[in-house]
């Protein structure tokens, strides 16, 4: 400890600020050194499940620790609740840290019942750079500022109204990230995401019939996962994308999917191949791309996607969701024409959970055929049977064999 207690003091605070709250106030009997040294630290974290804490005991400690606690500016704050937590509590905690230049609020309710939010978090807040809220409301106000917030992220989240969310981004003239995980009845209809400083959105729906209307020029990265969805509006061509996902159960794809042009990397798990994007759309700087193999269309989705990929370089192939009972499995049907990404760059090839069923075969077979600059073939069985994977090494070692400089990776 003596050794320990001789490190600078930002490095001993940079220790401390890993460790939860309780942890913290307890190294001021270690020594002399150590008993004001937590009142300094630029980081608190209270999670009242730590230690089996009985819900009034850790209330009390949280208001004295912060009322003690004296360090002028305050890098993050997160509280993990559960229990019996209040609007009451929280509206103290936050107003007791309000000149301390907060720049990080994390606010995680575990319990049944959401917590109300109070109204001083849009008003005690203006110096926040990261804000995330878990299972909570938020009530109803008229006017909230947040001039420096760049990272807000809404996880479980109940609104009055569609309003509330316009008001509460348009009070974000710098956001650049944003995180929505929509939760069934949170008593909004159509989400109105209008940021021009936005460079990355993540939006989540389970269980939610509901639009989304997406202004986001300066977009960069989009990852949507939708599993019920009445539509999708692109208000403006995002052509600074680099990176998308999109995960979503609505055949209407057309106009997301034209607006994503630019990508670079792509995630696609669509029900549909016939119209998933524009008639002579080309993805020109897509480099890699994922497809999901769960749904019935994706063979017909992949070739639609390599002939308009001329510059492709990796492609991987996922089963991320299980398939779907009572449907017919694709069939494959070899093209007349060759994608030019399979001539000319594809260099890598990788498939997790393969089958060895007879259309996988089929495209393994054919783009080992036509891939002359492919590189490496990485396969993941998900089988367990040891016979039926020895079985498939062999057929694909067949392959290979018209691939003499090719790599094959077989786990």
């Amino acid at each position: 400890m003596d050794r320990l207690s001789q490190l600078p003091e930002a490095l001993l605070l940079k220790i401390l600020s890993l460790l939860p709250a309780k942890d913290v106030v307890l190294t001021m009997v270690l020594s002399k050194r150590w008993e004001l040294l937590w009142m300094l630290v630029p980081k608190l974290v209270y999670d009242d499940s730590y230690q089996d804490f009985e819900y009034g005991r850790f209330s009390r400690f949280v208001d004295r620790s912060l009322a003690l606690h004296e360090a002028p500016v305050l890098d993050a704050l997160h509280f993990n609740l559960g229990k019996t937590c209040g609007t009451g509590d929280i509206r103290v905690w936050i107003k007791t840290v309000d000149k301390r230049c907060l720049r990080e609020l994390v606010i995680e309710i575990d319990n049944k019942s959401r917590v109300l939010l109070p109204r001083s978090l849009y008003t005690c807040c203006e110096t926040l750079v990261t804000l995330k809220l878990n299972n909570a409301v938020l009530v109803d106000v008229t006017s909230l500022s947040f001039p420096s917030l760049k990272n807000l992220s809404l996880v479980s989240i109940k609104y009055p109204g569609d309003e509330l969310i316009i008001m509460l981004l348009s009070s974000c003239p710098v956001l650049e990230d944003l995180v929505v995980k929509r939760c069934a009845n949170d008593n909004v209809t159509i989400l109105n995401v209008r940021v021009s400083s936005l460079k990355c959105f993540k939006i989540t729906n389970m269980d939610v019939d509901f639009g989304v209307v997406i202004d986001a020029p300066s977009l960069e990265c989009l990852d949507i996962v939708e599993y019920r969805s009445e539509f999708c509006v692109i208000e403006n061509s995002m052509t600074k994308i680099v990176e998308a996902s999109v995960c979503i159960s609505c055949a209407q794809t057309q106009q997301l999917l034209g607006s994503i042009s630019s990508v670079e990397r792509l995630y696609l798990c669509i029900p549909s191949a016939k119209n998933a994007y524009p008639v002579g759309s080309v993805f020109d700087c897509l480099e890699r791309l994922t497809l999901c193999t769960c749904e019935t269309v994706w063979l017909d989705l992949l070739m639609c996607v390599l002939r308009d990929s001329p510059k492709l370089r990796a492609l991987k192939f996922v089963q991320d969701h299980d398939l779907r009972p009572h449907e017919p499995r694709p069939s494959w049907n070899e093209p007349i024409a060759v994608p030019e990404c399979l001539l000319t760059s594809l260099e890598t090839l990788e498939w997790v959970k393969y089958e060895g069923t007879e259309e996988e075969k089929e495209v393994v077979a054919f783009i080992l055929r036509n891939g002359s600059c492919l590189k490496k073939v990485t396969i993941s069985s998900k089988s367990t049977d040891l016979d039926k994977k020895l079985e498939m090494l062999k057929e694909l070692s067949l392959l290979f064999r018209r691939s003499p400089t090719c790599q094959l990776a077989f786990n």
